[in-house]
């Protein structure tokens, strides 16, 4: 479908087709009847006119990285958002607009410039709308919350094919269901984020042999009763694959690690030392480290610096939040995924949450804070004929180990599966959301969008 000098939509075979379906992971790779890349609002709304015209639902994605947890897109036009314009950095009022389609690392090298950093998570490869938008837990989370409650504005394209920006003055409504909402209201073609202070920052990682695992385990848990909210740390269990980009000391073996972040303040660079001193400190009192990356950096450095994985590959995985890490919740996570429980993940990983992720603000969006102490993220890639098979059943020996710490509640950005049980909205914030819903998108356009636990209205 043409509609001025751009290509819009191409269906399978033709030229823009495999570009416009590209997805992260390749676990269930989308193919909707017709595809395309929209570079400017005029794009979209071609798409839109092309999709009612021929009776089609409206799916969008940016960088493809929700693609797993995302429903099968037959009778769709799929929209991938590469809007054109560029990050734009306000310094003085401490904001970014962000074009859809836009990735982390570019928007914290930006932001970098003026001694600012942006509330992105482990990999500068995510897009930031869909990283924003479904409830993001930043490297930063415990200082700064949520990546969606720095979110001021937003801009998308409704279902009557109209371009709205929406904020705090224009349309609160739409702007506070659209964050964390679930999706559906929209094609969302820019963002605007508060940026925060910070020209120095601690990060990385050190990695110990499995026999150190219960050992490094007990330690962090110790650090995070107290730990300070300028510091978002997790550990992780690596059964990682003998490949040229796994670092050496870590490839096809099992290591157990502790990663993180480390703010200073705005008054004092200073503080990230003190406080990573505070972390590696007792860490560093355990004997033989396999690989240490902690390092004082700028922020742009930050997006680049862990490991996080930044090839596509088919993905599979589980995710839960924890009410709790006391001596029975770290037995049962060590006893199906550590050494010696047969796991075949590539990480098994818990997340320290609490700090600002546990205030819900009075601006927030439907989804505004995480009422649980830590998050548990497990992911695996498939191999052989009974891959899948295995990691499925493995997934639920985890889930069944953590059942009597499990919140019952989920962030979308941490699920990698459809099938996964997902709760990230309150009962009465689902029906809220439901009306704006119903009021921007009566006709349900868009409904197919909508991630699982998040509506009524499918």
């Amino acid at each position: 479908m043409a509609d001025g000098p751009r290509l819009v939509a191409a269906m399978a075979g033709e030229p823009g087709y495999d570009a416009a379906t590209q997805v992260f992971n390749l676990r269930e790779p989308p193919r909707p009847v017709a595809a395309g890349t929209a570079h400017t609002v005029d794009d979209v709304q071609a798409a839109i006119r092309f999709a009612r015209a021929e009776r089609l639902a409206v799916r969008v994605h940016s960088t493809g990285h929700g693609a797993g947890a995302a429903r099968a897109m037959g009778a769709a036009v799929l929209i991938r958002t590469q809007l054109d314009g560029g990050v734009r950095v306000d310094p003085q009022r401490r904001l970014v607009r962000v074009p859809a389609g836009t990735r982390w690392a570019e928007v914290a090298d930006a932001a970098a410039a003026y001694g600012l950093a942006a509330p992105h998570g482990t990999s500068g490869d995510v897009g930031v709308v869909g990283y924003s938008l479904r409830g993001g837990i930043s490297v930063y989370g415990r200082k700064v919350g949520l990546a969606l409650n720095s979110v001021r504005a937003v801009e998308l394209v409704t279902a009557d094919n109209e371009l709205r920006r929406v904020d705090p003055a224009e349309d609160p409504g739409l702007f506070w269901a659209v964050r964390g909402g679930g999706g559906g209201f929209g094609v969302v073609t820019a963002v605007e984020i508060a940026l925060f202070p910070a020209r120095r920052v601690y990060t990385g990682a050190t990695y110990w042999p499995s026999t150190r695992t219960a050992e490094v385990l007990d330690r962090w848990r110790g650090w995070t009763a107290d730990a300070p909210p300028e510091a978002t740390t997790s550990l992780q269990i690596f059964n990682l694959p003998d490949l040229p980009m796994v670092p050496e000391a870590l490839r096809a073996t099992t290591v157990i690690g502790v990663a993180g972040t480390i703010l200073g303040s705005e008054l004092d660079p200073r503080l990230a030392r003190q406080q990573a001193e505070h972390l590696l400190g007792p860490l560093r009192t355990i004997e033989g480290p396999v690989l240490d990356t902690w390092q004082l950096c700028s922020p742009d450095e930050v997006a680049r610096a862990q490991l996080s994985p930044d090839e596509p590959a088919p993905i599979m995985g589980d995710h839960l939040l924890l009410s709790e890490l006391s001596d029975p919740a770290a037995a049962a996570f060590l006893d199906s995924t550590g050494p010696g429980s047969g796991s075949p993940l590539v990480s098994a990983e818990l997340r320290h949450l609490g700090g600002a992720l546990a205030v819900p603000p009075e601006t927030g969006g439907a989804f505004r804070h995480l009422d649980a102490a830590y998050a548990y993220l497990g992911t695996a890639v498939p191999f052989g004929p009974d891959g899948a098979a295995t990691i499925e059943r493995h997934c639920a020996v985890v889930r069944s180990a953590l059942a009597p710490f499990d919140t019952g509640r989920t962030t979308p950005t941490l699920v990698e599966s459809l099938d996964q049980p997902q709760a990230h909205l309150d009962s009465d914030v689902i029906d809220a959301v439901d009306r704006v819903r119903l009021r921007v998108d009566p006709d349900g356009l868009f409904r197919d969008d909508i991630v699982p636990g998040s509506s009524r209205l499918r």
